[in-house]
């Protein structure tokens, strides 16, 4: 793989870190274990496939043109060894000890100089489950890039890559950041298209900005601290709401994330917003089949209606407003920000970015998204996957991002919080659990039994 530019996009989450806010996405994939597979076994095996994933050889290297701009390139002191690496946890609750020590792993900026990942396993007892932590720079991938870089890890994929490799197949083509001179008059084309569609989000982004930002748990200083915890809910029983109350599966997550955050609020003794608090719903432009290697996103904004009191209503006003977001297409509103990364010279980028990230708050409240997993079941040296909870990085001046994912019949879900602003995040796990079961009963008539988080 050849010297590549950083897409615009994956530029500016580049240039948006700094040590107290690290722009890395991740993901904690837990395991049952086999006989036979000793940690050192597991160990070395990741260090392998991972070794053998050709975007993980690439750094970050700044060019001289274009001016301000940055290119992927391989590390010729690639050493494998700095990035997977083997910790454990303390005797006792084996998920409670990996996610706090996930928590501060997440803390963590990856090195500049390096390609920017890391994997870390983590163990407890010899003959307990144990875990994998995926840390992944956000220029090095979206969620969705993220989950094929991550796949290569596992037994199934890692047989596919190796058979590929045989024939002669290189799994994903090398691309020269140099486009193809029969290219140019679409390209052109195409940019025209794109500008009049950033001037009209750009003034959508203007419209939906708000000036009274009063400082909340969500929206607290940013301490560089991260906790993390998880939640798991019943697939199926997800899909008897859905049945029942239509719309889509997203739908009712993100109504059950609005419903958590009100019990929170509550038990917390605070008083509901006057204003509900906005969501960030990002959503892939990413073409099936594509072999676009740079970030490819938009997103939706979505006010989570904390101040309805009944879960079904909750679920209604999500799926009428979502409903609207997608009649106006993922390129027609503030929350499509995200594409005007494309219009704008590397050096806006390279010298724009601390603006842009203290003006995140002005249009979210928080990040919600939700990434899509193979549907097979995966293991990793012979260990099956028993679950898998994606991690969303924190936009600067917030406090809390929800990923979710589904696998094994579970909807898994990942909370990454700024430690400090929100200590208690557990409980705000336990709260998504027992909206889920609340609104599956109410819905359904069944006798729903909460299931505990994981925390």
């Amino acid at each position: 793989m050849g010297t590549e530019l950083l897409a615009p996009l994956d530029l500016a989450f580049w240039h948006l870190e700094s040590d107290a806010h690290p722009m890395h996405l991740g993901a904690l994939a837990v395991f049952a274990p086999v006989p036979g597979a000793t940690p050192p076994h597991v160990l070395e095996l990741l260090r392998t496939r991972a070794a053998a994933i050709p975007r993980l050889r690439m750094c970050v290297r700044d060019v001289l043109l274009p001016v301000g701009g940055a290119a992927w390139a391989v590390d010729k002191d690639f050493d494998v060894h700095r990035h997977v690496r083997r910790v454990t946890v303390a005797d006792g609750d084996f998920m409670a000890g990996a996610t706090r020590l996930a928590g501060e792993l997440m803390e963590q900026p990856l090195g500049r100089g390096l390609p920017p990942w890391q994997m870390y396993l983590i163990g407890g007892a010899a003959d307990g489950p144990f875990a994998v932590l995926v840390k992944l720079h956000h220029a090095l991938a979206d969620g969705m890039r993220a989950v094929a870089i991550g796949a290569g890890i596992f037994d199934e994929i890692a047989a596919t890559t190796a058979r590929s490799a045989a024939r002669g197949r290189p799994a994903v083509p090398p691309r020269s950041w140099l486009p193809d001179p029969r290219e140019m008059a679409g390209m052109a084309l195409g940019r025209i298209g794109e500008v009049g569609r950033a001037l009209g989000v750009g003034a959508s982004v203007v419209r939906a900005g708000r000036l009274d930002l009063r400082s909340t748990a969500l929206t607290a200083p940013s301490s560089g601290t991260r906790r993390l915890a998880t939640a798991d809910l019943d697939a199926t029983a997800l899909q008897r709401v859905r049945r029942a109350e239509g719309g889509t599966a997203n739908d009712i997550l993100l109504a059950v994330v609005a419903g958590a955050l009100r019990r929170w609020m509550a038990e917390r003794g605070e008083a509901l917003p006057g204003t509900d608090p906005r969501a960030l719903v990002p959503v892939s432009r990413r073409r099936p089949g594509g072999t676009v290697t740079g970030n490819r996103l938009s997103a939706y904004l979505l006010d989570l209606p904390v101040g309805a009191a009944d879960p079904r209503e909750r679920l209604r006003a999500v799926r009428a407003a979502m409903d609207r977001n997608k009649a106006a297409g993922p390129l027609k509103g503030a929350g499509a920000v995200a594409v005007l990364a494309d219009q704008l010279h590397p050096l806006a980028h390279r010298f724009g970015a601390p603006l842009a990230a203290n003006a995140a708050r002005m249009l979210f409240d928080l990040l919600v998204t939700s990434v899509p997993l193979p549907r097979s079941a995966l293991s990793l040296g012979g260990c099956p996957l028993s679950a898998l909870y994606p991690m969303a990085p924190l936009a600067r001046g917030q406090s809390l991002a929800v990923a979710l994912s589904t696998y094994g019949g579970r909807v898994h879900v990942g909370l990454v919080a700024d430690g400090k602003a929100l200590p208690d995040l557990d409980r705000l796990a336990g709260a998504v659990a027992e909206e889920f079961g609340e609104l599956e009963a109410l819905v359904t008539g069944s006798d729903a039994r909460v299931p505990e988080p994981f925390v």
